[in-house]
């Protein structure tokens, strides 16, 4: 019998594009390995298309939007309701062991919202305390903006995407295929 590795916590933040296409990259390989993989996705809404999604889909692979969009589309407290909901869903599943790979997506972003209170909803000590009380067999990855250092502390590897040119600064706005 396969003796099972230790999870490992992967962070993947920074202002560059290319976070959440990373943790795809490693589902995708994740699922070629014969592994088990869940995303919860805690920014983006379940009212557009995501060509990640679809594509996803076709491997067996569960990806789930669980925010609002952007924090400045909703009033907050729909946006406090869409981020408790989130973070309870995020815990049951990590918790429940029965995935090799739980991808928490933009949950670096939701904890760096500072325009609304957060805190008692997604409070950053549960965080620390899911990254730290895992199954030991779940590898946990997070994305997002603004990884808090507390959390970087506690990851076995912190990936920063940094941008050194981008076509946003072109006018060029996003582009089906490439950011969704």
């Amino acid at each position: 019998m396969e003796e099972k590795q230790k999870g490992l916590t992967l962070i993947f933040t920074g202002n560059g594009k290319g976070k959440t296409t990373a943790a795809i990259g490693l589902t995708v390989r994740a699922v070629g390995q014969g592994m088990s993989v869940k995303i919860l996705q805690f920014i983006k809404s379940k009212g557009r298309s995501y060509g990640e999604k679809v594509s996803l889909e076709k491997l067996g692979v569960e990806m789930i939007q669980l925010g609002e969009g952007f924090t400045w589309t909703k009033t907050p407290e729909v946006h406090r309701n869409a981020l408790e909901s989130a973070w309870r869903i995020a815990k049951e599943t990590v918790m429940s062991g029965k995935y090799d790979v739980v991808i928490l997506d933009e949950l670096n972003n939701a904890l760096a919202i500072d325009s609304f209170p957060i805190d008692d909803v997604l409070p950053i000590n549960e965080v620390k305390e899911l990254i730290q009380t895992k199954p030991p067999h779940v590898h946990l990855v997070i994305t997002g903006r603004n990884a808090k250092e507390e959390i970087k502390e506690l990851a076995d590897l912190v990936s920063v995407v940094d941008v050194e040119k981008h076509y946003y600064d072109e006018g060029i706005p996003a582009v089906k295929g490439i950011e969704f």
